[in-house]
């Protein structure tokens, strides 16, 4: 059988559709290549949420298909995921060397399309078409592939976004919100555990969004329109409901979830941080803004004063909370003092964790048509302030936690230092330390002896002298 090697650019939902796709390849008796050279079937899965995402997919096919007609015409190149959905027959067009393109809802498509292509059947496919319940088929995982234990992994809880805000294509090339049923979720997540799996991530575009627009029921056919409103129940909404389910799960240590709204952020929400154990203190929370005039202008549904008092309750509830975000610099109109007010904002909240991106626009979004739009020099100014204030906190706050002791789960070899492990603390840090594979999977308490660049480094001589509940 063929082998194939997959190419992720973007967010943890691509990651996680590309294991999915791995999986049922390999469940179709692919073997997966460890590059691109040695692979019969080349496949990138793309983002559109920036331009340079999409620039540096199309550059690298570009590359591919020079190297393919020289040296390798039978290997097959695809394109699939956001990208692929938003241009269609466009990119066959632009790079005739591209033999499938495969949309956001077509993932599970991916081995049948393939068969066709390498059988001789198809010449080209381009299938970006919308499918109902395409949501349940992203469920197989790899568990990294290898005979070694994973101890953490993604589970896709819904598809699509309905927020729309004015400088995002994810609702366009996603589609929009379709969730799947928590007793399909909670089988997938049971299944993981069986496996050794420790920590799971709930995933979706707006995970706090979920089964607001109803539930699919994975039982129906494929194709079948079978989404069923799930009410709030005991003051609960649908999402606290599916993580009170996966709480139960035995043998689960962590639930994470991302990412989430920070309007979706109700106090049934906050109070499970409380409640619940296993849910770990650790949010990311997204701002874009720390202007009420651009936040508007983003049609982000919240006001910066929502935002700082959805902070402090979840500090009160979970003190020890690590909280992340996204800011957006150089949004159209977004003026010096409203940049300001980002800046203001960042040291109010004192981030452990910020992603800074400078506005890009995508074509058929609102904000790419609004009038004084910002120029590149000045994004690329107000972005390296944000980020120096954005780093000197982290610095401040990293630094404090040196002494500390703090419980990991160990996930596996450091990757710049294989000859190191490195686990993750509840509320999100990357801790590095001296230790073996015989670590890997254990909730272990190490005592923090340096920081550096969001990376704490620890001794794991403590674990014998008591455990900690610390983040």
């Amino acid at each position: 059988m063929p082998s194939v090697y997959i190419k992720t650019y973007g967010c943890q939902m691509n990651e996680r559709d590309s294991e999915a796709v791995a999986a049922q390849l390999v469940a179709k008796g692919y073997s997966l290549a460890l590059s691109e050279t040695a692979a019969d079937v080349i496949l990138l899965n793309t983002c559109s949420v920036r331009d340079l995402a999409e620039q540096k997919a199309l550059r690298k096919m570009e590359n591919l298909a020079a190297d393919i007609r020289r040296n390798r015409p039978g290997v097959v190149l695809g394109f699939m995921g956001c990208m692929a959905q938003s241009r269609g027959q466009e990119l066959i067009d632009r790079l005739p060397d591209v033999d499938l393109v495969l949309g956001t809802q077509k993932f599970h498509r991916a081995a049948d399309c393939l068969d066709e292509i390498l059988a001789g059947r198809a010449e080209k496919i381009v299938d970006v078409a919308k499918e109902q319940g395409s949501e349940a088929t992203i469920r197989e995982h790899l568990l990294n592939g290898t005979s070694q234990k994973s101890v953490t992994a993604f589970v896709s809880i819904m598809q699509g976004c309905n927020q729309y805000c004015t400088f995002c294509i994810v609702p366009y090339t996603r589609g929009e919100e379709r969730s799947r049923s928590i007793s399909d979720i909670v089988g997938e997540c049971r299944q993981l555990v069986s496996q050794g799996v420790k920590e799971i991530t709930l995933l979706g575009q707006i995970v706090t969004s979920y089964g607001k627009r109803g539930v699919g029921r994975a039982e129906l056919p494929l194709g079948q329109d079978a989404q069923q409103r799930v009410p709030t129940t005991d003051g609960k909404s649908p999402f606290v409901q599916l993580l009170d389910a996966v709480h139960e799960i035995d043998g689960l240590a962590r639930i994470r979830f991302t990412s989430p709204h920070p309007k979706g952020y109700g106090d049934d929400l906050i109070e499970a941080y409380a409640r619940l154990p296993k849910l770990v203190e650790s949010a990311h929370l997204p701002v874009q803004s720390g202007s009420n005039r651009v936040l508007k202008l983003m049609h982000r549904g919240y006001t910066r004063e929502r935002y700082l008092d959805l902070i402090e309750k979840l500090r009160a509830a979970r003190p020890e909370i690590g909280i992340s975000t996204d800011f957006i610099v150089g949004f159209p109109g977004e003026t010096e003092d409203d940049f300001e007010e980002t800046l203001s904002l960042a040291r109010a909240v004192e981030f452990d964790q910020a992603y800074i991106f400078k506005y890009s626009p995508r074509r058929d979004t609102p904000a790419a048509e609004l009038p004084d739009q910002v120029p590149q020099p000045v994004r690329e100014e107000r972005n390296q302030r944000l980020l120096e204030a954005v780093n000197e906190i982290a610095k401040r706050r990293y630094g404090a936690l040196v002494g500390r002791p703090m419980q990991i789960l160990v996930e596996g070899p450091s990757r710049k230092n294989p000859a190191r492990m490195t686990g993750r603390t509840r509320c999100n840090r990357i801790v590095v330390f001296d230790g073996s594979d015989r670590h890997r999977g254990q909730l272990m308490d190490v005592k923090i002896t340096r920081a550096g660049s969001f990376t704490l480094y620890g001794d794991p001589a403590m674990v014998n002298l008591g455990r900690f509940n610390l983040p």
